[in-house]
Formats: C-alpha cells, sequence, structure tokens
C-alpha cells in the first residue's frame, strides 16, 4: 500500500509540482489550498506525512503546526514545511515550532522525494 501525502499549499503551481512528484515516485496524494482545509484532510483522512507551506490564506503555517501538535490525533503524523522563509535562523524557528524537517523552495524535484522517504 502507498504512503499518503497531504500538500498544504495554497499556490495552485507549487501544490500541482508537489503532486507530480509524489505521483511519479509511487505516493498517494492528498491536497489542501489553506491551513484550516488541510487540518479538516489530516483529520479526516489520516495522511502518513504532510508538506506544509508557511505563508497561507486563512490560516498561517506557524497556526497549522501549533493546532497539529496539540491534538492527540494528529501530532505524531510527520511535517515537512516547504516555505520561501530562508532567511537565517528560520529553519530552527520551523523546527522548534513543531515541524519534522525543512525544505527551502524553490522546489529541488530530486531531494524532495528522497526527503518524504527518510521521515516515512
Amino acid at each position: 500500500m502507498s504512503k499518503r501525502i497531504l500538500v498544504i499549499e495554497d499556490s495552485d503551481i507549487n501544490r500541482r509540482l508537489m503532486r507530480d512528484i509524489l505521483l511519479y515516485h509511487g505516493f498517494e496524494v492528498l491536497e489542501a489550498v489553506d491551513g484550516k482545509e488541510g487540518i479538516e484532510t489530516a483529520r479526516r483522512e489520516r495522511p502518513d506525512l504532510i508538506l506544509l507551506d508557511m505563508q497561507m490564506p486563512v490560516m498561517n503555517g506557524f497556526d497549522v503546526l501549533k493546532e497539529m501538535r496539540s491534538d492527540s490525533a494528529l501530532h505524531e503524523i510527520k511535517i515537512i514545511v516547504v516555505t520561501s522563509y530562508a532567511m537565517t535562523g528560520d529553519r530552527e524557528r520551523i523546527i522548534e515550532a513543531g515541524a519534522d524537517d525543512y525544505i527551502a523552495k524553490p522546489i529541488d524535484t530530486r531531494e524532495l522525494p528522497e526527503r518524504v522517504r527518510r521521515l516515512l
């Protein structure tokens, strides 16, 4: 059975890129366009891993991390933040907020599936 990955990303282009990469590598892909929808989808579908953007409407990535890490049904799901936050200290701040890993945009098409496999 293939692992299920939830992509929470408001950009259609980035969401489509991650979906296509993951499908090519044999993963099942679920999608959400903002943090609120992402949390609802995670509760309903229980993905094996989440790829999370930080800058989104409705609910940003920091709020998603906080809510998921405090929810007993979701707190163990692995989360990789995929973001344009790439300034000094951003990675550390994101990991402290509850992410398991961090990938800076633009997305490296070879790196993404390897990082996903590593956490699964």
